[in-house]
């Protein structure tokens, strides 16, 4: 069995550069597996991503742990017994120290406040995620975010200790299993008390901010996503820049953005019902048009979307009193259709269309609707068939 590798991250997490011996180095595939006599790489786990960084020359993709041995994953080979220099991506574990200590003290307010739970979490480049194992109202929320935030503010020491059985009994920390053993408890003093494994900051003004993003019913619970320290102000400076886009296109200043939003929405809507009784009026004009009782007729009109086909061949088939077939479209996209009649059953024009313009389309008996891919002049022969009366084109 493999000695146990010694885990420098669990006694300075803000170590950045580290020497150790390489104790055991296997090809894998095109990469090479890395076991050392030290590390200050931390493995997958609890949630966390692993570190990345390099040995010597060396760039490590991926960090695992299993029994105590923590294998680095590097694109490099070593000699087993030489003496490398390690250095841990800082930027990378900085941002991830942030989320993690963040999401303690999230995970801890809403357990002391409500009496949640953790019951998972994911850290990732962009953001954060934690489910809790019951709702929380929007008020419920905004409180938890602000007494996070005091939490930063007051700069507290984050504390790591390894209590022993009789000290640990007498702790109320959290944990999602119970634990024998050497337990590491992490606290953020009047805030959460938790066992666990990952890299926090040393003081919990160095997480800079806790910002709530969303929150979502998951599972019977509330799933947060969560930004922290870097994320958070990347967070904000993308919605800045955002807002700011918006402001220059709405002419409106960036606090009076929605008013301006809401106005052109409800100018949005106003024009659309005036398009929609002008096209209505069209139509009937153009149904209008159509002598009393010509027959079954075809139309190709440009730019209708599917209800305004439906509508304009249910006028056609009011007027003419029998079918109306309705095309939109071109030979390079295809067509979209409609096909109605107020006597006779439709269906059997869907199956057809289908099968002969390698197309889709169904309905009730009164109406059916799809769309299919051919010639303008084939659709139309086709239609010429069945005794149908092209009106355009």
């Amino acid at each position: 069995m493999k000695n146990e590798t010694k885990k420098l991250y669990d006694l300075n997490p803000t170590l950045r550069t580290f020497q150790a011996h390489v104790l055991e180095c296997v090809p894998k595939g095109k990469q090479y597996c890395i076991v050392l006599d030290r590390t200050a790489f931390y493995p997958e786990g609890g949630g966390q991503p692993a570190d990345r960084g390099v040995l010597n020359f060396a760039n490590i993709l991926d960090v695992q742990e299993k029994d105590g041995v923590i294998y680095h994953i590097a694109d490099r080979s070593f000699q087993t017994g030489s003496l490398v220099s390690g250095g841990i991506n800082w930027p990378r574990r900085l941002a991830l120290m942030q989320q993690h200590t963040g999401e303690h003290i999230v995970s801890g307010l809403a357990h002391r406040l409500y009496g949640l739970d953790n019951v998972g979490f994911h850290m990732s480049d962009a953001s954060m995620t934690v489910d809790l194992n019951g709702e929380l109202s929007a008020g419920q929320l905004a409180l938890v975010e602000r007494m996070a935030n005091e939490a930063v503010w007051q700069n507290l020491e984050v504390k790591v200790t390894y209590p022993s059985e009789r000290e640990l009994a007498r702790i109320p920390y959290r944990s999602k299993k119970e634990l024998t053993g050497k337990v590491r408890i992490v606290e953020v003093p009047n805030y959460d008390i938790c066992a666990c494994c990952g890299t926090h900051v040393t003081r919990t003004g160095e997480i800079g901010a806790i910002k709530v993003l969303s929150s979502q019913r998951y599972k019977g619970g509330t799933r947060l996503t969560l930004a922290c320290g870097k994320q958070a102000l990347r967070d904000y400076g993308e919605k800045l820049a955002s807002v700011s886009s918006v402001s220059v296109l709405l002419s409106a200043k960036p606090a009076e953005i929605e008013q301006a939003a809401q106005r052109l929405l409800q100018e949005n809507a106003d024009a659309k019902r005036k398009i929609s009784i002008l096209q209505q009026e069209l139509f009937q004009l153009k149904a209008n048009a159509v002598s009393p009782g010509c027959g079954k007729i075809l139309s190709f009109e440009d730019d209708l979307a599917p209800a305004e086909l439906r509508r304009f061949a249910l006028i056609l088939t009011e007027r003419c009193s029998a079918a109306a077939a309705v095309f939109s479209g071109n030979e390079e996209q295809g067509y979209r259709y409609a096909v109605a009649d107020a006597v006779n059953d439709v269906r059997p024009y869907a199956k057809e269309l289908s099968a002969a313009f390698s197309g889709r389309g169904g309905g009730p008996k009164e109406l059916v609707q799809g769309s299919v891919h051919g010639l303008k002049k084939d659709i139309k022969l086709f239609f010429e068939k069945k005794l149908f009366h092209c009106l355009k084109g």
